[in-house]
């Protein structure tokens, strides 16, 4: 339904690689705090370069 919303004001070939990127940021975030995965260098580095092409793909509109 958001995603549906947010491809009203955006196109879908931007909207759906945010959305999917949100998520992911999400679920290692959740996986690092709730069920204390490893917060290792490489995971944390990989994903600010997700946050910053997230933002990147944002910022081209």
């Amino acid at each position: 339904m958001f995603l549906a919303k947010a491809t009203q004001t955006i196109p879908l070939g931007t909207a759906y690689p945010v959305w999917t990127g949100i998520g992911a940021v999400g679920a290692v975030i959740i996986g690092i705090f709730v069920f204390r995965e490893p917060a290792t260098f490489w995971r944390l580095f990989f994903l600010t370069t997700l946050i910053g092409s997230i933002i990147g793909l944002k910022a081209l509109l």
